[in-house]
């Protein structure tokens, strides 16, 4: 009986911790501006540590930036942020949600961006409009504020999809399977 208590607090807390993500504003014109600030910023970030993703982005039909928060303790984890998807053909932004949750050993608090590059148009409007992402994580590592070492990964969770992860701050000792959902933000498109 004090086990399945335990359990169900610290789900409640991973739960609550990983729904701290979100654009701030008072009007879903002030959440857009952060979206997007967030956005540039990441993006001169990431060109500064891998100057070759600029000329990437600029070429592929359309890329996406996520701000995530994520929370993991003993086997669950949850996360939850936002983003905006750009198509590059129109410039029309396209801006989303992201939720996780996840079941693995290890402890682990991160915020962390996410640029998805996409080199197919196809795969990049599924994105948009189904955002569904299944993958396994494993990591280890840990910054706060200039202290710690910041990894900037890319790699591929599709064909036609590269995925650059910078991480802001956070500490992460864990292997877990999560499953993301990408969804719009209705209020703001």
């Amino acid at each position: 009986m004090r086990l399945s208590a335990l359990v169900i607090a610290l789900f409640g807390l991973v739960l609550s911790a990983g729904g701290c993500a979100t654009a701030s504003g008072d009007t879903n014109q002030e959440k857009r501006s952060t979206i997007w600030n967030m956005k540039n910023e990441t993006l001169a970030t990431l060109y500064q540590q891998q100057p070759s993703a600029k000329a990437e982005i600029q070429r592929a039909p359309g890329y996406a930036v996520f701000s995530n928060v994520g929370v993991g303790l003993l086997i669950l984890g949850s996360g939850q942020g936002y983003g905006v998807a750009v198509d590059n053909r129109t410039g029309n932004p396209t801006y989303m949600k992201m939720a996780q949750g996840s079941v693995g050993l290890g402890v682990g608090l991160k915020d962390f961006r996410a640029v998805f590059v996409f080199q197919d148009a196809a795969v990049f409007r599924r994105f948009v409009e189904k955002g569904w992402d299944f993958g396994g994580e494993a990591e280890a590592g840990a910054k706060s504020g200039d202290k710690g070492g910041q990894l900037g990964t890319a790699g591929s969770l599709t064909n036609g999809i590269r995925v650059y992860q910078l991480t802001d701050a956070g500490v992460v000792l864990r292997a877990a399977v999560p499953l993301t959902k990408y969804y719009w933000y209705d209020e703001l498109n």
